[in-house]
């Protein structure tokens, strides 16, 4: 149990009906879960309002409501508490109901459009290599030390996450590791959070169905450095067109790195190959385990934080040389039949361009590329036409398919990303609505020596169709099919 009072420093309240000298046993912003004691955050979201389900609450033993507006009927007994903010609000009265759990660990932020779980998964990886005891919160998974966690956002809701980053001290981890989507930056989950620095990886099109505008995502990305305080790091990729613009305005310390731009940590490709890359690092020559120029980024700036957090530049080059990225991140296999199958999340162009170019770079004479790729449905539609655009450039022949319609109809999708084709482009490439079939079809197009690259989901073990999701792991299908093939 805690006293409210003892909760409510730093939330900006607007009116108070009733006590703040209560004891109170929870917080939550689902009223379905809201137990005996509890406070009810009553948040307005885009789909549903939860100033809705106030009545709700209170039956099911809420002691406290917190709101942007009263209820018409006031229930004596129960305390209101009317906020600018009701997500910021959350977000500060959780961090306190858990007492602060973030100023008890070494907490590190990393942001961008791509390469945001590499670089966490990474960091938690060597650290834990460095012998200390690591979590992590990313897209793939959430991991205290060795127990995973499922994760179903990028960035849990702010309750969420502050009884996660609560387990973390508890389990006495020293380091945490984060992505910090732009979502969960604007909704204001990480609000009240005491980082020790964070990492920006680069900025590309994606999520304009949220945020409306580019101008509108980039800001949000900036106002995470914005809110470092002085004791902090900001490390930035200044090959990035924005990486600068990251770092205006901040108060901690700034630092950068790039391979092509002067910066703080320097690197430079001397091999890029299938077994993975030679780079100089500050002068320094290593062999990395990561594929592609996408890749020497997120070493990079795994090694800027690792250094900025004080360990040693050799025993961080030595441990990383040894590591893996994430889980459906350029995660390759190798057919019987000399076919290489390759898996990723490529889900924006940028990140599909990237990966295909890398795979160019990587034949070695006449290979054909197949890509097999759709677009998520209920998500931006303005980069579906692009998408396809970049995967027919990029590629001898592209499978246009289902990713994860949501709610929509697959084809509506498709019918999305073929207007963005050039008569070219329209001569490379077949619609298969069937991921499995699809895959399927580009193995069977495939020669030995070729590369098939699946795109869009990566790490994903299903598909959602009309909100139900379905087992589909693009991997294990990709190994299925290999496996039919070579009997």
């Amino acid at each position: 149990m805690k006293e409210l009072q003892s909760i409510l420093f730093g939330v900006a309240l607007r009116e108070v009906v009733g006590s703040t000298q209560v004891e109170v046993s929870d917080i939550q912003i689902d009223s379905r879960k809201v137990t005996a004691g509890a406070v009810f955050v009553a948040i307005k979201g885009v789909q549903v309002d939860g100033h809705q389900f106030i009545q709700v609450a209170i039956e099911l033993g809420a002691k406290v409501i917190v709101c942007a507006y009263l209820p018409a009927v006031i229930v004596e007994g129960i305390s209101y508490l009317v906020v600018a903010n009701a997500q910021e609000a959350v977000a500060i009265m959780a961090h306190q109901f858990y007492n602060a759990p973030s100023t008890k660990l070494k907490l590190v932020g990393v942001t961008g459009t791509n390469g945001k779980t590499t670089v966490a998964t990474l960091l938690f990886k060597l650290f834990s290599e460095l012998g200390y005891h690591c979590g992590l919160i990313s897209t793939v998974q959430n991991q205290i030390g060795n127990t995973i966690i499922p994760s179903t956002h990028t960035t849990p809701d702010a309750i969420q996450l502050n009884a996660l980053l609560h387990q973390m001290v508890e389990a006495s981890c020293s380091h945490v590791f984060m992505e910090c989507s732009s979502h969960a930056i604007h909704q204001h989950r990480i609000t009240g959070l005491q980082f020790v620095g964070g990492a920006f990886t680069n900025i590309t099109h994606d999520h304009l169905d949220y945020h409306q505008t580019f101008e509108a995502y980039l800001e949000v990305k900036k106002a995470f450095f914005d809110h470092l305080p002085s004791t902090a790091f900001a490390l930035s990729n200044l090959d990035d067109k924005n990486g600068a613009n990251m770092l205006m305005g901040t108060k901690a310390k700034k630092l950068t790195y790039a391979l092509h731009a002067p910066a703080n940590y320097k690197g430079k490709i001397l091999e890029n190959q299938l077994t993975g890359l030679v780079m100089l690092v500050n002068d320094i020559e290593v062999h990395c385990r990561l594929i592609g120029t996408f890749n020497a980024y997120n070493f990079l700036a795994v090694y800027g934080v690792a250094i900025q957090l004080g360990e040693s530049s050799e025993k961080v080059l030595i441990s990383l040389s040894a590591l893996t990225g994430a889980e459906g991140r350029f995660d390759y296999i190798i057919s019987n039949e000399n076919i290489i199958g390759i898996v990723d999340y490529a889900h924006t162009p940028d990140a599909l361009e990237n990966v295909l170019t890398t795979i160019a770079k990587l034949r070695k004479g006449d290979e054909q590329v197949i890509t097999v790729v759709g677009c998520g449905g209920d998500r931006d539609k303005t980069k579906r036409p692009i998408m396809a655009q970049v995967a027919c450039d990029l590629s001898t022949k592209v499978f246009l398919t289902s990713d994860n319609p949501r709610s929509e109809n697959p084809e509506t999708i498709l019918n999305d990303m073929e207007q963005g084709l050039t008569s070219a482009a329209k001569r490379k490439y077949i619609k298969i609505v069937d991921r499995r079939e699809a895959i399927k079809a580009a193995i069977s197009f495939a020669n030995p020596g070729d590369i098939i690259l699946v795109a869009g989901k990566g790490h994903e073990k299903y598909q959602e169709i009309k909100g139900v999701k379905n087992h589909f792991d693009d991997k294990e299908q990709l190994q299925n099919l290999f496996n039919e093939l070579d009997k």
